[in-house]
């Protein structure tokens, strides 16, 4: 690609240089590198069921332990709320009152999205607040047909020069209401913390968010902190941070060439949550929790939720004691088949490790060496739910270029789906991820893995985006818990469904976990 005196310095005030350019370049010009998918992880093939003993023990390992260690809940929350009201925009872009009745258009349309929403109009978190602004600008809305009123109340909830929630992050829009006051997602991750990622009643909380939001996130910390740490009796400390510039992609035409703006600058963008990898990496602490913003309940549910926390943080607990004593072991001792034979049954019973056939071929010193380098990397436990919706994205048994077998989490655009024999073991998938881990990022010696040296920089993808009414090609970095986490340690438990609750559309506001009785 030919770039001009002006393309380069844009470049570099991106952090980028013309070599990193050109390589993503490349890789959008190749397209998606696809998983190539062996089989679907299944319980007791890849994933965990625990027993009720089991998961209290593990627990009580947490709460053992949980005041000597440095705990830290990392919160991806630079997403917009914009898309949870995708089919309002719709419906105003295509109904006219003059013309239509909105049921008409409902049962016309069959949009069941639209009638669930009118339905539950009065339990959205913000209705009050809606209603008083609707009669703030309508002197006479009581005068209004019913139509008209639940017209002007979408546009009073959207248009910019109302209350333009679209233009919120999802974690400041107001997600629960109370008796006495109407909560944020933002809140609830506080919360929730207090519960299970707290150490001697402090409480760690990182939330990565985009960089026009900064003040945003802090003015709302600032309002509710003293009424948190009162009520949990929990001190926070809030910290967060932005996607770095350096992480951010060019994007091309979707004839490959080079996307321009219309006044001619190059066009870099966010390269999805892969790039929250530079953010995880810049933190030092034993555990991370990791939960996006918008998977939070009421807090009936907080309770509950905390419990398979601790679960997983005690699983994480005990078998990185059990591989740091083996790391121990074999540094410090002479090195016997015994020892190499319960190392090896212990990567492949609590790592889902498939060891190939060529180790048992290793002399003494290498087949130490490669036991060593399996046990030392990060380690992270995933909660893992039953698939009781459209199969997708979740853990699998995949094949690399090398043909080594591995459990990774997979996402559904990784997934050549016009493969059939992909399609069939996506379609025979049991289990999905919501997103759900609790991460060792420290060696046997206490010192932080380099998260990037355990990267599969082959599992990007490329998507096409609308720009300007243009279609572009952008290239996705290897997911933060996909590709990003490729060879990490990992095992995946079963935990119900109640963890998971995320808010992808308005209407999601209305389901139960949502809602306070």
């Amino acid at each position: 690609m030919n770039f001009t005196n002006k393309d380069i310095i844009q470049i570099q005030n991106n952090d980028l240089t013309l070599e990193k350019v050109n390589h993503q370049i490349e890789r959008i010009k190749r397209g998606t590198s696809y998983t190539h998918l062996v089989e679907a992880a299944t319980v007791g093939n890849g994933i965990l069921k625990l027993t009720a003993e089991e998961q209290n023990q593990y627990v009580k390992t947490f709460e053992n332990h949980r005041n000597v260690l440095s705990l830290v809940k990392f919160v991806p929350a630079s997403g917009a709320a914009t898309r949870m009201f995708k089919f309002l925009f719709q419906f105003l872009k295509a109904f006219d009152i003059e013309k239509d009745t909105i049921n008409g258009y409902i049962n016309r349309h069959k949009n069941s999205g639209l009638a669930v929403f009118f339905a539950g109009l009065e339990k959205l978190p913000f209705f009050e607040e809606v209603v008083h602004k609707l009669h703030e600008i309508i002197p006479n809305f009581n005068d209004l047909s019913y139509d008209q009123k639940r017209l002007e109340f979408i546009k009073t909830m959207l248009d910019e020069d109302r209350l333009n929630y679209s233009a919120y992050p999802k974690g400041l829009l107001p997600f629960h209401r109370y008796k006495q006051h109407v909560s944020t997602a933002f809140e609830e991750h506080l919360f929730e913390a207090a519960l299970y990622a707290s150490s001697n009643k402090k409480a760690n909380v990182h939330f990565t968010i985009s960089p026009n939001h900064n003040k945003g996130f802090e003015d709302e910390f600032k309002f509710i902190e003293e009424d948190v740490e009162e009520e949990t009796g929990t001190y926070f400390d809030i910290s967060f941070s932005n996607q770095k510039k350096s992480t951010d992609t060019i994007a091309l035409t979707v004839d490959n060439e080079i996307y321009r703006e219309p006044n001619g600058k190059l066009l870099f963008r966010a390269s999805g949550h892969g790039a929250l990898l530079e953010n995880l990496n810049a933190l030092n602490h034993d555990i991370i929790f990791i939960k996006n913003i918008d998977n939070v309940t009421v807090s009936s549910h907080h309770e509950e939720l905390a419990k398979y926390k601790k679960m997983l943080a005690g699983l994480l607990i005990d078998t990185q004691e059990q591989a740091f004593k083996y790391l121990h072991t074999l540094d410090n001792e002479a090195v016997n088949e015994k020892l190499c034979d319960d190392i090896l049954e212990f990567l492949i019973s609590k790592f889902n490790q498939r060891i190939e056939e060529d180790f048992f071929k290793l002399s003494q010193t290498d087949k130490v060496a490669f036991l060593k380098n399996k046990l030392n990397r990060p380690i992270r436990v995933g909660g893992i739910v039953k698939n009781e919706r459209e199969p997708g994205g979740g853990p699998f048994w995949v094949k690399d270029k090398n043909g080594n077998v591995s459990l990774q989490i997979v996402e559904f655009a990784q997934i050549d789906i016009k493969n059939k024999d992909q399609k069939e073991i996506v379609k025979n998938a049991t289990h999905f991820n919501p997103t759900d881990f609790v991460c060792g990022i420290k060696n046997y010696k206490g010192e932080v893995f380099n998260l990037n040296e355990f990267v599969d920089n082959d599992a990007y993808f490329v998507t096409v985006k609308s720009r300007l009414d243009t279609e572009i090609k952008a290239l996705e970095r290897p997911g933060l818990w996909n590709g990003s986490m490729a060879y990490w340690n990992s095992i995946f438990v079963e935990v119900p469904l109640v963890t998971f609750n995320p808010v992808k559309t308005i209407n999601d506001l209305l389901k139960a976990p949502h809602q306070y009785l």
